[in-house]
């Protein structure tokens, strides 16, 4: 998902999504810890997603004020 994509997505889609991809994230640095990961890199990657999605709620959060 791209920044177009994200900016496309309803707030509660987006929220949906958020928590999603929180948790995702959680149970891929679990399971890292245990046995290392084929691509480590995918948890940069997750994290990079979600700092892009609270970027765009705090935006429109900004914005309706």
């Amino acid at each position: 998902m791209n920044k177009a994509e994200i900016k496309e997505l309803s707030t509660k889609e987006l929220n949906e999504r958020l928590e999603a991809a929180v948790v995702a994230l959680n149970q891929l640095e679990i399971n890292h810890s245990v046995s290392p990961l084929d691509n480590p890199a995918k948890i940069t990657q997750d994290r990079r997603m979600i700092a892009r999605m609270k970027t765009e709620l705090r935006s429109r959060e900004l914005n309706n004020k």
